[in-house]
């Protein structure tokens, strides 16, 4: 298992999430995005149709019909529903729910400060566990680089 850490500075989730997840759909990876936050999932649920005139990402809740079969699954469960290889985890939730996917991203704004607390937290976590973690870090042209 990896966890990567992403510090969003530059840019916001809405206009880099987008792309993060076309990189995990391009190496056909299955996607879970977690929030505990239902406002967000529900904003995220209509971004990913709409945020690019000529292109969408095909998603679905957990509440949809076959959420089990959808390529990217919006929820608030822990549960693996669509056999996700990534899980990308929102609004300062924990990874160590996530264990079980191949990856776990975690974003976080670099303009709060208890989500940035809260990564560097995990962060200590995973390293005292011996899990391999990266951490990408916005350049001022919303580029990221891996610091890590």
């Amino acid at each position: 298992m990896q966890i990567w850490f992403y510090h969003l500075e530059a840019k916001p989730l809405d206009q880099v999430l987008p792309d993060i997840l076309e990189k995990c759909l391009s190496k056909n990876w299955r996607v879970l995005i977690h929030s505990p936050d239902e406002q967000r999932l529900q904003w995220l649920d209509q971004w990913l149709w709409l945020y690019r005139e000529d292109s969408f990402l095909a998603h679905g809740t957990s509440q949809s019909p076959r959420a089990d079969k959808q390529p990217i699954l919006l929820t608030k469960s822990k549960i693996n529903e669509n056999g996700s290889d990534v899980a990308v985890i929102l609004d300062s939730a924990d990874p160590k729910d996530f264990q079980d996917y191949e990856r776990t991203i975690v974003m976080f704004d670099g303009a709060d400060d208890e989500a940035v607390n809260k990564a560097r937290e995990y962060w200590k976590q995973a390293k005292a566990k011996q899990q391999k973690v990266l951490y990408w870090k916005q350049t001022g042209n919303g580029t990221w680089k891996n610091l890590a």
